[in-house]
């Protein structure tokens, strides 16, 4: 596995009705690295984003989808999704505010 910093863990924010709904219940969805695991995730959230302390995380790694283009068939890149709880006393991330 490649070294992976905190930095390069979290890629983007996945921006979805669902992923915005959970935001209420302190349930934030990222895009992340497809080498990352649960405890990097949790480290990246709580280095980058100050006052926030991580309660769990989920992980999905969702597989590319086929593609067509006349008669050649390809896939798209594999994809890894986190979803991560905050505690009740941790402050909010501040990305998703004003969206």
């Amino acid at each position: 596995m490649a070294a992976v910093f905190y930095y390069d863990v979290i890629l983007k924010p996945v921006i979805t009705e669902k992923s915005m709904a959970g935001m209420g219940e302190k349930k934030y969805t990222f895009l992340v690295h497809p080498e990352a695991n649960k405890t990097m995730i949790k480290e990246a959230v709580e280095k980058m984003f100050e006052g926030t302390k991580v309660a769990r995380v989920n992980t999905i790694n969702m597989d590319g989808k086929k593609k067509r283009r006349g008669m050649v068939i390809g896939k798209t890149a594999k994809t890894k999704k986190a979803i991560v709880w905050l505690t009740e006393d941790s402050k909010e991330i501040e990305i998703f505010t004003g969206l």
